[in-house]
């Protein structure tokens, strides 16, 4: 008997008691597990999920951001160049301007200059002229004078005389 009570109590004798119970407790136990622990994981994890396709939503838009920010900037820094290209240019053009509106005014200024040069040396010219004339008129009254004060009958002594007068006129 004691052998047949070593049968009756074996753990995988299926006995139909036993496996209806079995079946009861872990219904009853899938029910309570699944209420009181799968509802939270499955709400946890489909929270989860949707913060992860929420962070890849926002980093597909910051990364579709950050390109159209960087076309936006290559965009700019190409205007600047061309910008920076025309600022160039006109310093360039305005640079040659100036450079030439200096010659020229140098020119004119050169012109000018020489024109009232040439005035002043025609100016200068006539007044010394006069003054030749001036002198050479007095010094010809003053020889007439001396002549005809010494009255000279001889045509050669008035000419002998009137070359040494003009020498000592010329000397001093």
């Amino acid at each position: 008997m004691i052998m047949y009570d070593i049968l009756l109590f074996a753990p995988f004798q299926p006995s139909p008691g036993l496996a209806i119970w079995s079946l009861v407790i872990f219904l009853l136990f899938w029910g309570i597990i699944g209420k009181l622990a799968f509802k939270p994981i499955v709400t946890a994890l489909r929270s989860r999920e949707d913060d992860i396709q929420k962070s890849l939503d926002s980093a597909k838009e910051a990364k579709k951001e950050m390109l159209e920010l960087k076309a936006e900037n290559d965009k700019i820094i190409a205007e600047a160049r061309e910008e920076s290209k025309k600022i160039v240019a006109e310093a360039k053009e305005m640079g040659n301007s100036i450079i030439k509106e200096a010659k020229d005014k140098a020119k004119e200024e050169a012109s000018r200059q020489i024109t009232n040069a040439k005035q002043e040396i025609e100016s200068e010219k006539n007044k010394a002229i006069g003054e030749v004339k001036k002198e050479a008129g007095a010094l010809a009254i003053a020889i007439a004078e001396k002549v005809l004060q010494k009255e000279l009958s001889n045509k050669e002594d008035q000419a002998s005389y009137a070359n040494r007068l003009l020498s000592e006129i010329n000397l001093s």
